[in-house]
């Protein structure tokens, strides 16, 4: 969903500025930074809450 984001972020920057319309890279950067830093929030918090698996034992054959 990053990578998405990113690429939709791209794409519309790239839309813009064919349309004569100036975006300074500093807030592209800055959206950026921003959503790697809440998607490492959200990957360390939703790895605190869920519990790990238990799987069943071997079949003994």
């Amino acid at each position: 969903m990053l990578a998405l984001s990113f690429l939709l972020l791209g794409g519309v920057m790239l839309i813009g500025e064919g349309m004569h319309f100036h975006i300074p890279k500093g807030y592209v950067y800055f959206a950026m930074a921003f959503s790697v830093f809440v998607e490492m929030l959200n990957t360390k918090i939703r790895r605190r809450r869920i519990p790990p698996l238990k799987l069943r034992q071997r079949y003994a054959e």
